[in-house]
């Protein structure tokens, strides 16, 4: 599918996400028929991913930067499903909230405070839940929350609509209580090993389509999304063994590694921590201003893609910013917190 057609059709799940439809299926309802039983047998096939049994990793990061700053802690949640709470992995340090948490407080020398929500198996109607449980917490509402779901949306059929409107409705309301929201757009499932052509070209094509349309839902509403599609892709189909864990279907302490090092410049950008010469877009990265659609489109195939709001709505609707940020190496991973809060 060309950029401009997955552009169409993120804009008629996007404007079914904003209207109150429900009709519109991803790659066809029948097609996914068949990619949810393709990926019923492969969820059969992998063994020790099933258990819903993840690191706790909440708790103090960068502590030590405690002693020269005054500022209280910063507040990162996680929200979302498997992949935002690190299943797979066995140690809390290696989970993607960690990884960031260390990340965000060296970068910003402060303490970071994680506190994670995120849900194995959970879909984005889950979010409602989610997000209830972090605006209903007496401590202040999050800096900053990250958001990682879509996959099992695509495996569970449900209609995409419905998908971006739950996602959309949980970024507006984070966004208004004042926490900014940064969204890891549905990964590419057509790189799950277990899962064979031409399923898993379909797998592919629908893992796009919903990053293309979560993406326009989530800068309508004020968030920044980072594409994890092509992430999951070529690197890791040139590495299974090494980017994904052992059920190859969740990723291994590297793979998550490798989506954290993605997310964190954007998470970080996001805070005002990232350097202010790369907040203006780069021609010869080809980074800068397209109309949302198109550049939720581009960003759906390419890893760690930003896509932000940018300038008011023209004649072909809203615009947004598209950078592709340098990745850089995470800072070196502090253990884990030895007494974690829940």
């Amino acid at each position: 599918m060309t950029s401009m057609s997955r552009a169409r059709v993120a804009r008629r799940i996007a404007a079914g996400a904003a209207y109150g439809g429900g009709g519109i299926g991803l790659a066809g309802a029948a097609t996914v028929g068949l990619l949810l039983a393709e990926a019923q047998l492969a969820r059969r096939r992998v063994g020790n991913g099933t258990s819903p049994h993840v690191p706790n990793a909440d708790g103090l990061y960068g502590r030590t930067y405690a002693v020269s700053t005054e500022q209280p802690p910063l507040r990162l949640t996680m929200l979302g499903d498997s992949t935002a709470a690190g299943q797979g992995v066995h140690r809390a340090g290696q989970t993607p909230g960690a990884l960031l948490a260390s990340g965000v407080a060296a970068l910003a020398e402060r303490p970071v405070e994680l506190r994670t929500v995120a849900t194995p198996g959970a879909r984005s109607d889950d979010l409602d839940r989610q997000v209830a449980l972090v605006l209903a917490a007496p401590d202040p509402v999050p800096d900053i929350c990250v958001i990682m779901v879509g996959a099992n949306d695509v495996t569970h059929r449900m209609p995409p609509t419905r998908s971006v409107r739950c996602l959309s409705s949980a970024v507006r309301r984070l966004r208004t209580a004042g926490a900014e929201v940064v969204v890891g757009t549905c990964p590419d499932l057509g790189t799950i090993e277990p899962v064979q052509q031409p399923l898993r070209w379909l797998a592919r094509r629908a893992s796009r389509q919903l990053a293309a349309a979560q993406t326009i839902g989530v800068v309508e509403q004020g968030g920044r999304t980072v594409s994890l599609g092509d992430l999951l892709g070529p690197e890791f189909a040139a590495n299974p063994r090494e980017l994904f864990g052992p059920d190859n279907y969740h990723p291994s302490a590297e793979g998550y590694a490798t989506a954290a090092m993605a997310v964190l410049p954007t998470v970080c950008a996001s805070l005002g921590l990232w350097p202010a010469e790369e907040e203006r877009p780069d021609a010869s990265r080809r980074e800068g201003f397209l109309p949302v659609a198109r550049a939720a489109a581009e960003a759906a195939s390419e890893a760690g893609t930003e896509v932000a709001a940018a300038m008011p709505s023209g004649p072909r609707g809203p615009w947004a910013l598209l950078k592709r940020r340098r990745r850089r190496r995470l800072p070196e991973q502090e253990p884990a917190p030895a007494t974690p809060s829940n």
